[in-house]
């Protein structure tokens, strides 16, 4: 029973990075009617503005929280980790928002009124063009990522033979992206900005009849979507403790097959697929079969096609052509 237990908790935490980078993929889609193959890209650059700033400044930024936290030396180490943990987050969200803004400024944009294919082949060309170029700046190779966790003792549950073993950092990284998705639907549903996110999402031109600016809520779309990837980024990197520049191609893959099974365009669907997914790969693997673990999500997706192209939430549109 434990093992049942330890596979689900895998799986939310895997289901959490997911759903953070689904949501950008969702969100663009419901604007644009654009699946933005370059955000897989966005979530990689994340990952990597995490290396960096840890690597450079990590230090600087535990020796801060140490100054500044004023409790025993356990809980200092627990909360000084968390605290750096939130701050390298925060930055690498803020870097990925700059780059999400300039995609959409610079590769998305001039290109808005012309047909879907022309959007659809940019995209695999930003993609392509952040990949190469992770290659030439970053280098190819793997690099490891620090742990700001190592210290903590993960929490036993059970006997020798029913162990369940919690790490930390999972239950942060759970945790962290659902207060990510909370603070989203927050803003979509409780803000002047999803307000309007929500009525260019139905129609561009009403909305501009109605004063909205539809480019300025567009571009704050891309950034929100490119800033939760920057988040998964770097929780990833931490889980995994190593980053390349081709990291993103398969989660990004992943993650987009988890919004299609929800239902694109539906940002409560591409959590829910997101979930699903993380917790259909965590038993796949755990009950033996781990090597058909990255075909699963295009199995689903295939499936999800053939029984309901419209995702286990989407609605379907019937479009005038």
């Amino acid at each position: 029973m434990s093992e049942f237990f330890q596979y689900v908790i895998n799986g939310l935490s895997q289901g959490g990075t997911y759903a953070l980078v689904a949501l950008g993929y969702t969100m663009v889609f419901g604007i644009l009617q654009l699946i933005n193959f370059a955000h897989g890209e966005v979530y990689m650059l994340g990952a990597f503005t995490g290396l960096y700033t840890l690597r450079f400044f990590g230090a600087r930024i535990v020796e801060f929280y140490n100054l500044a936290l004023s409790v025993g030396a356990d809980q200092a180490s627990t909360t000084v980790a968390i605290l750096t943990a939130i701050t390298v987050i925060v930055i690498s969200m803020i870097t990925c928002a700059t780059v999400g803004y300039f995609v959409e400024r610079l590769a998305y944009r001039p290109l808005r009124n012309s047909p879907r294919i022309n959007l659809l082949i940019t995209a695999v060309g930003v993609s392509l063009f952040f990949q190469y170029s992770g290659q030439l700046i970053f280098g190819s190779s793997p690099q490891p990522y620090p742990d700001l966790f190592e210290n903590l003792e993960s929490w036993t549950f059970g006997s020798d033979e029913n162990l369940l073993v919690i790490n930390p950092l999972q239950v942060f990284v759970f945790v962290t992206a659902i207060t990510l998705m909370l603070i989203l639907r927050h803003v979509i549903f409780n803000t002047r900005l999803g307000r309007a996110m929500r009525a260019v999402s139905f129609s561009h031109e009403l909305s501009s009849l109605m004063g909205i600016p539809t480019n300025r809520i567009i571009t704050a779309t891309f950034m929100i979507g490119s800033s939760l990837a920057g988040a998964a980024g770097v929780m990833v990197g931490m889980t995994y403790p190593k980053v390349e520049p081709l990291m993103g191609s398969l989660p990004g893959l992943k993650a987009f097959c988890a919004a299609v099974l929800g239902g694109i365009g539906n940002v409560t669907g591409a959590v829910l697929g997101s979930f699903i997914l993380g917790l259909a790969e965590a038993f796949l693997s755990g009950y033996g079969a781990p090597t058909y673990k990255d075909a699963l999500a295009f199995t689903i997706l295939i499936l999800i096609l053939l029984v309901k192209p419209s995702g286990l939430l989407g609605v379907h549109r019937t479009e005038k052509v």
